[in-house]
């Protein structure tokens, strides 16, 4: 295993065949993917790299472009150059409830609030489950996330078929409770993404501010019957969610 080397011990060999934009571009991957410079910290500026490596700042900048157009830098004026945050995706291949599908990427997501209830349905939900107006239907609100950092907000209205009585235990995988308890079994999405501004709401819940981008998921879910179980909001932090869609060509 290669020792870690400091900034100080970065080196560029102006005889190899490899040029040397090409050499400070492995540099400086090597450099991000060091658990400080993951973590925020700033990267060594132009001026600092240029005379450590005993070359131009033009050639330290054609590099630290090519990692900017890459995605994997972020350059801020006045600021400086750090790693760009990774983006977590969510897709449409073997979806999943949400804590299954984080689950499968090695990520551990907290819920920071759970919020029950039973409402009246109105008109658009009423619409969506095939229900009358002014049915009385379970209504969950689920804000997720990392610790200390919520990044996803999910509204869910569920058939009075399923049975729930509100006293199941949310905090457990979504799906499962309803396979598991009451024989339910989600087998189909119909959804609908779209980018939209955050609203006071969902600012103060998301933590972040207001017209701040919002990548917005409506699921309708439904059983093996086609019969609708769940018509559900998802609210995602648009700075770290990606939304992935595999479309394979006819044969």
């Amino acid at each position: 295993m290669n020792k870690k080397k400091s900034i100080e011990q970065l080196t560029v060999d102006p005889k190899s065949n490899i040029p040397l934009h090409k050499q400070v571009e492995e540099l400086i991957r090597e450099l991000i993917s060091q658990k400080e410079f993951k973590e925020g910290k700033l990267l060594p500026k132009e001026v600092y790299l240029s005379k450590i490596l005993g070359i131009s700042r033009n050639t330290i900048r054609q590099a630290t472009n090519k990692l900017v157009h890459e995605n994997l830098l972020i350059r801020t004026k006045g600021v400086g150059t750090k790693v760009a945050p990774s983006l977590m995706s969510t897709g449409l291949e073997n979806w999943y409830s949400f804590s299954q599908e984080m689950h499968t990427r090695g990520l551990d997501f907290l819920n920071h609030e759970i919020e029950v209830s039973w409402i009246v349905s109105n008109a658009d939900i009423s619409n969506q489950l095939d229900i009358e107006k002014g049915s009385k239907i379970l209504k969950l609100v689920r804000l997720r996330g990392l610790k200390n950092k919520p990044m996803v907000l999910f509204v869910s209205y569920f058939h009075p078929r399923i049975g729930l009585t509100g006293s199941e235990d949310f905090t457990l995988h979504l799906y499962d409770i309803l396979e598991k308890e009451h024989q339910i079994v989600p087998a189909n999405s119909k959804e609908e993404i779209s980018a939209i501004l955050a609203t006071n709401e969902l600012a103060q819940k998301l933590r972040i501010k207001n017209n701040d981008p919002i990548l917005f998921r409506k699921r309708l879910v439904s059983d093996v019957a086609n019969r609708i179980l769940e018509y559900n909001f998802c609210y995602y932090l648009a700075s770290d969610f990606k939304y992935e869609i595999t479309i394979k060509r006819p044969n």
